[in-house]
């Protein structure tokens, strides 16, 4: 029998082969421990690598810490950082943890980064609270990566959203589109 054979064109998900994915985490509040009733914080280690081995995730992924911040004290530095750490990888698909508060600063930094797919994600709860909307995100932000077009995109609310297009309603707490287009 023979091997059925995809063009390159074929979406992602039906191309066969291993994918490696590359998580940089950032900090932001998925990383948050919290010592007195959230008023007293420190940004912990990354959580992403415990919640994919909590979720039993058989994709080949490396984590990499680089920064351990708030997204509100991020500097242009700091972004500038991030793009230079994701245009050297070596691996195509990435997906950053992040602050939720400034992700989209980062995001549009990273819009001339060529031939990856990135997907920033992040919580508005620290992945270590129990429902934390961490779990969620961090697993859509993976699957994204493995089946969008090489780009940059955000994966939050169960959405992958455009960064050039959307914005964080703090209210609400959650993203959504400006134009309600996605």
């Amino acid at each position: 029998m023979g091997r059925l054979r995809l063009s390159p064109e074929a979406p992602l998900f039906l191309q066969w082969g291993v994918m490696r994915i590359k998580i940089f985490t950032a900090g932001g509040t998925i990383d948050k421990i919290y010592f007195d009733n959230k008023s007293d914080y420190k940004v912990g280690d990354p959580q992403a690598e415990s919640v994919l081995k909590r979720a039993n995730v058989t994709v080949d992924y490396t984590v990499e810490s680089l920064l351990r911040k708030d997204s509100l004290d991020m500097t242009d530095d700091d972004r500038r950082a991030i793009r230079e750490a994701v245009a050297a990888e070596e691996c195509e698909r990435i997906v950053i943890t992040h602050g939720t508060d400034t992700m989209i600063e980062t995001a549009k930094v990273l819009a001339d980064v060529p031939g990856k797919t990135i997907v920033m994600t992040g919580s508005m709860y620290p992945a270590a609270f129990r429902d934390s909307d961490a779990v969620f995100n961090i697993g859509c932000a993976l699957t994204a990566a493995q089946t969008l077009k090489p780009g940059v995109y955000i994966a939050m609310n169960g959405q992958i959203f455009n960064p050039q297009k959307s914005r964080k309603n703090r209210d609400q707490n959650r993203f959504e589109t400006l134009d309600g287009n996605g």
